[in-house]
Parts: structure tokens; sequence; C-alpha cells
């Protein structure tokens, strides 16, 4: 028996040792906006399970606006939101892809698919409560 418990124990390590190589590692979602450009949107919006992007241009005075309450979201939100960044002067192609025609026009990604657009700079607890249907 003693032969067999030895076997049982090696597999067992063995089937340990597998499910360590093979677990994800747990992704730290960032605290703040990440800025994403034409070439990184896809993986982006696939990375994070809800990824919110703010479309926006630095001539944009609503935009600008709410610019602060994205950063302040981005904080209070961590660990359930993640928050990007893209300015469609400087990357037209994902603008014309997904038709922004006014900013700031925030789209919501869940699961790497486009879910909701967000247009208008809304106040800080409006778009805290829109936000939180997607949770």
């Amino acid at each position: 028996m003693d032969e067999l418990e030895e076997i049982k124990r090696k597999k067992m390590q063995q089937l340990k040792n597998e499910m360590n190589e093979t677990a994800k590692p747990i992704l730290e979602l960032p605290d703040k906006p990440v800025v994403v450009t034409d070439a990184t949107i896809d993986a982006a919006a696939g990375q994070y399970p809800i990824f919110i992007l703010d479309c926006w241009a630095e001539w944009c005075g609503p935009c600008r606006t709410i610019g602060p309450i994205i950063e302040q979201l981005a904080k209070e939100m961590k660990g359930k939101v993640v928050f990007g960044k893209l300015n469609v002067d400087e990357n037209m192609q994902t603008a014309n892809k997904y038709r922004i025609s006014a900013i700031p026009t925030l789209m919501v990604f869940k699961e790497g698919k486009l879910i909701d657009k967000l247009v208008g700079a809304y106040p800080k607890p409006a778009l805290a409560a829109k936000i939180q249907r997607f949770l």
C-alpha cells in the first residue's frame, strides 16, 4: 500500500503544479484613465470586464468639463470599471468606425463588445448613476 500512496501523492502534486502554471494572474485594474489609440482600442476594450472610453478633443469645452469627473470616477470605481481616453482628432479611424459625431461621447464596452454610448457632458451624480446600471 505504501507504493500506491506514493503514486497518489506524486500525481496530486503534479496536478497542483499544473493548476498553478495555468492559473491566470489577477489583473490589477487602474485607478486612472488609460490612454487609448486607434492601434490599442480593441486590446483595451477586451482587456477589462467593463471599459468606458471617453472620446474627446482638446478644443471641446464640454470635454474639458467632463475630464476631471472621469478622473474622479476612475478612482472611486476602481476594481469595477476601467476608464480610457481617446483623442478623436488624433485617432480618426476609431471615431469613424464607431460613428462618433458629437463629443464628448462615452463608449461602454462589456467583455470587449460595445453595449452603449453616452453622448454629452453629464454632471458627476448623473454619470455615476448611468454607469451603475452596467455593473
